[in-house]
């Protein structure tokens, strides 16, 4: 598989050059450039099977070039490289068919599998010949999906094999079934197969797209668009004998020719349904036209989450999340767009509060893939989930002791930390000798006693700053130190960043 990177950072370029090749030896990198106008040049001449391409570069970026080389219908696949701070700019790299995006900083095992997906696809779709191609179902997935050409000497096969003349216009239906696709795809072609036979006279195909999750019934000879249109959204609403729910859409009209581009249009915005909820049929054009009202994110939400968080109130958490969720559904039309981009804020907010005041277990939880789920979401319930698969990982932040010594240690630091309470004044309490208790907490907690309080206090503080209003002074007299100056040096020690500087960042 022949590699093209195109990356202005020579340290992520070069890096990211040297992990591919040591990834799998089949791998050649064809060339290096730092912005789209020479990644055009060197894919003109090299012809790349895929291409790597950052987003925001100098003299050309990385969409532009994208763009450029679709048009001149190139068919390699693209990988890019995207930061948080970057969503608008994956958004539209997902409008140009880039299915594989990376989240930087890289990580190899994200790397490794999205080059292993491209992969997968280049090679199906080289496996497929014209005459893997034997029934209108393979024709039509091949046209769409595989390396099928809808030209004119298809448009004649499919007149003289399948009766369908040249010029025929098609209709598309989409039903989304995201993670119930695998479950529920059977019985949504029941479902399809019932609409349209109640309709009559229509000649249709339904094909099952696994990689978008979602089918595809495609209609033919069929006089009436608009009346299909109405047909299909009278069906969406009526909730007797529909058994199967998800995302659906429309499009109309459709040449052969035009079939590929119009259906990835189509699947594009089908997650209008965030916005507008599952009765709500997408129907392009017109879902281009539908008015909006700018998004303005819930600081107060936020704040309220982060309270929570510092004080591990889980059942407020979650009511926060809830209320979050909700904040986007009360009759106002928002795009999704902006909805994904206030789910990506507070999530991670969420994160790294979580992780700071040590109540997420942040081991647990890939990142790359949650941005994923949100950029990829189609469904306000897709959404919903990935906060429900972060509230599931919150933990009570106690660190787990077996020793029932230790775990009546940990609770006498909790309830007197702030009197500054030492190793010998707990071994008094506990009636057993400093040196016993300082061994058995080292061996128990993987650290000293004066690590463990040093630790337990900067969390304290943490909470402390993130979550109220209180003077640096009247937090550190709160965790135990009665000098307000040797606690800011014991919190950058322990942080790297002075607590004013912490407060600031993370407010």
């Amino acid at each position: 598989m022949k590699i093209l990177i195109v990356e202005d950072e020579i340290r992520i370029r070069e890096g990211l050059s040297r992990l591919i090749k040591k990834l799998r030896p089949e791998y050649e990198i064809v060339g290096e450039a730092e912005n789209g106008e020479e990644g055009i040049r060197i894919a003109r001449e090299a012809h790349p099977d895929v291409i790597i391409t950052d987003i925001k570069m100098p003299v050309m970026d990385g969409l532009e070039m994208l763009t450029l080389l679709c048009r001149e219908e190139n068919k390699m696949k693209a990988i890019v490289l995207s930061a948080y701070s970057e969503f608008e700019y994956a958004r539209r790299a997902i409008r140009l068919g880039v299915k594989e995006y990376l989240l930087k900083p890289l990580v190899v095992g994200d790397v490794s599998e999205a080059l292993r997906r491209v992969e997968d696809e280049i090679c199906q779709e080289k496996s497929m010949t014209e005459e893997t191609y034997g029934s209108l179902e393979q024709i039509f997935a091949g046209i769409l999906w595989g390396g099928l050409d809808a030209d004119k000497a298809m448009q004649e096969r499919l007149a003289v094999h399948f009766s369908i003349p040249e010029g025929t216009v098609y209709s598309g239906i989409c039903v989304y079934l995201g993670e119930r696709y695998e479950k529920e795809k059977q019985k949504a072609k029941k479902e399809l197969e019932h609409l349209i036979s109640e309709r009559g006279g229509a000649q249709y195909v339904i094909l099952e797209a696994d990689r978008e999750k979602m089918l595809l019934l495609l209609v033919y000879q069929e006089r009436d668009s608009q009346g299909l249109e109405r047909w299909v959204q009278y069906w969406l609403l009526q909730d007797r004998g529909r058994e199967v729910k998800g995302a659906v859409g429309f499009i109309a009209e459709l040449a052969l020719e035009a079939l590929k581009d119009g259906l990835e249009t189509l699947l594009s915005y089908m997650d209008w349904n965030i916005s507008l909820g599952d009765d709500v049929m997408i129907s392009y054009p017109k879902i281009t036209r539908l008015q909006t009202n700018p998004c303005i994110y819930p600081l107060d939400i936020e704040k309220r989450m982060k309270l929570a968080l510092c004080s591990a109130q889980r059942e407020k958490v979650r009511k926060s999340l809830d209320d979050f969720h909700e904040y986007f559904y009360t009759g106002i039309v928002y795009a999704p767009r902006e909805i994904k981009e206030c789910y990506v804020r507070f999530l991670w907010a969420l994160i790294n509060t979580g992780k700071e005041v040590g109540i997420l277990n942040y081991e647990d939880l890939e990142q790359q893939r949650l941005l994923e789920r949100i950029m990829g979401a189609k469904t306000s319930e897709e959404l919903r989930a990935v906060g429900k698969f972060l509230e599931q990982n919150l933990s009570d932040g106690e660190e787990e002791a077996t020793h029932l010594t230790i775990k009546r240690a940990q609770s006498l630091i909790q309830e007197f930390y702030q009197s500054g309470i030492t190793l010998e004044e707990i071994a008094s309490k506990l009636n057993i000798t400093p040196e016993y208790l300082g061994t058995k907490f080292h061996r128990e907690m993987g650290m000293t006693f004066g690590a463990y309080m040093k630790n337990f206090r900067v969390t304290k503080a943490k909470e402390l700053l993130i979550g109220t209003t209180l003077k640096q002074y009247e937090i550190a007299s709160k965790v135990g130190y009665s000098d307000p100056k040797y606690f800011s040096k014991v919190f950058k020690e322990a942080t790297g960043q002075l607590p004013a500087d912490y407060r600031k960042a993370h407010k």
